[in-house]
């Protein structure tokens, strides 16, 4: 089997019966919006030493998302059609992603993470809702460690704290190695049919971080939604992790779902999202539970 995307990787990981998510499947999605690649809107921020794309699209509160590995703005079109009606909406390709400068030979989270906190403060941008996907969920996560007075609320949907089989299952691993292996060679044979030295520190991504220390985790004090499914790559008592972890968090195992959720299932996810973004943070006390006895 080849590996030529890394985003492909994690389909195969999910074992979908559905396709990746394309505007032309999804009829709520205007064909002629070619969100990712819209001149008319798209432009480039200079953020630590790269040009990163990023576009707008919508008025109001500032609501940001952040797509996943080997991904692209593109990923995010069900989300951003739908909260841009209520929200500006501010979506960006990562570094090394999409239309983003690369400008490193190790890619790090927290490397991508300052990159998204520049972009934000270029764009004068001091406080914002965010919702991250798979890495978008990583970089989510250290964001609201580091700089939490600049989100209001945070959504994650199928993030982890490590790579290791704790956290993500351990069938996981031997599609990733047969990856790795794939652009080794692709390398050694001097192909240039695709970036493989990109898709190799994308892999090293996958495969070697997060580090993210639970006392760090514990540190986050804003709401947060913490979201997986139930037929997800992480597992899903990794993602209880998260959630017991988090101080003022709600916790979402979405029923018959997978990594893909974002996508598969996009008007139900929208709908749980936008409940959140749009709601008082609430959760019940002691005395409201023991009041049902």
């Amino acid at each position: 089997m080849l590996v030529r995307n890394i985003f492909k990787v994690i389909t195969i990981l999910a074992v979908m019966a559905l396709p990746i998510y394309s505007k032309a499947s999804d009829p709520s999605v205007p064909a002629s919006v070619a969100y990712g690649n819209n001149a008319a809107v798209g432009k480039y921020a200079h953020v630590n030493g790269i040009k990163m794309y990023y576009e707008i699209y919508g008025r109001g509160a500032p609501l940001v998302l952040i797509h996943g590995n080997g991904d692209s703005i593109a990923g995010l079109a069900a989300q951003i059609d739908y909260f841009s009606r209520y929200y500006k909406v501010i979506v960006a390709d990562s570094r090394g992603h999409g239309k983003s400068g690369l400008g490193t030979d190790q890619l790090t989270y927290p490397m991508m993470m300052e990159d998204w906190h520049d972009l934000l403060t270029g764009l004068n941008v001091s406080k914002a809702k965010i919702f991250g996907w798979s890495d978008g969920g990583i970089l989510g996560l250290l964001m609201a460690i580091k700089y939490p007075e600049n989100i209001d609320k945070l959504a994650i949907m199928g993030a982890n704290l490590r790579p290791d089989e704790t956290a993500v299952y351990s069938w996981v691993q031997p599609i990733l190695m047969q990856a790795r292996t794939h652009v080794e060679a692709m390398i050694a044979q001097k192909d240039t049919s695709n970036d493989w030295g990109l898709q190799r520190q994308l892999l090293n991504l996958l495969t070697t971080q997060p580090d993210i220390d639970v006392k760090s985790l514990q540190q986050i004090k804003l709401p947060v939604l913490v979201m997986a499914g139930d037929r997800d790559v992480i597992k899903e008592e990794h993602t209880l992790e998260i959630f017991q972890n988090l101080e003022n968090a709600h916790l979402a195992i979405l029923p018959g779902n997978t990594h893909f959720a974002p996508v598969n299932d996009s008007v139900k996810f929208n709908a749980l999202l936008s409940d959140f973004f749009k709601n008082p943070f609430t959760k019940p006390s002691t005395e409201d539970l023991m009041a049902h006895h």
